[in-house]
């Protein structure tokens, strides 16, 4: 774990990664402390499941505000893995057990420009997706991005949503084989794709 060492008030930029996968885990560890190093983000950490990732990302540097949280781990259509643990739309009802750690990240959040960036694969693709990526903005009332493609060191299909808009990218858009309503396989990123960012990228683009 790196905490944030910056004192100049400015809201924190983070980076949580999944450290329970045995490749994609280092790889991702020593991406979050190049880019800390940089000073592109103020701390990272590597989470073994979610509820550890909302515990830091609710104490990491307190009380300063929070303007803008990465997730470097896998995803589906929908949803956004730790291990075997999946954040989905469900989980920003009132009666599901994260609410709780969910509502304290957001009011950790510096307001409607904060961003939620979940660098994961087809989290945004699909009808499921487009569904997650609207209830989350409207859940931390910040925006949210995501992808719609495969991800890897090119990263394609990139949206961004704000609190109070609606999904506007095609419900099919990244989709290999089946239907938004049933998908069975995404395409993979390519330098030619829509909305491709590289890994390197650490801000959105214009």
């Amino acid at each position: 774990m790196n905490s944030g060492s910056s004192t100049d008030g400015r809201p924190l930029r983070l980076v949580v990664h999944d450290a329970t996968r045995p490749v994609l885990g280092p790889v991702w560890w020593f991406g979050g402390r190049t880019a800390r190093l940089l000073g592109r983000v103020d701390a990272t950490f590597g989470a073994h499941s979610w509820s550890e990732a909302l515990a830091w990302l609710s104490a990491v540097a307190a009380p300063r505000r929070i303007g803008a949280v990465q997730f470097w781990m896998h995803g589906r259509w929908g949803g956004v893995r730790i291990g075997a643990e999946e954040l989905r739309a469900e989980w920003f009802s009132p009666r599901h057990p994260a609410l709780p750690a969910l509502a304290t990240l957001r009011r950790r959040l510096a307001g409607p420009d904060a961003l939620l960036w979940f660098r994961t694969c087809e989290t945004f693709g699909a009808r499921t997706g487009r569904a997650f990526a609207r209830e989350a903005s409207r859940f931390f009332g910040a925006r949210v991005a995501g992808h719609t493609f495969v991800i890897h060191a090119l990263q394609s299909g990139l949206h961004l949503l704000g609190p109070g808009e609606e999904p506007d990218w095609p419900e099919n858009e990244g989709l290999a084989r089946g239907t938004p309503e049933a998908p069975e396989k995404a395409r993979t990123s390519w330098l030619f794709r829509p909305r491709t960012v590289t890994c390197l990228r650490m801000k959105i683009p214009s």
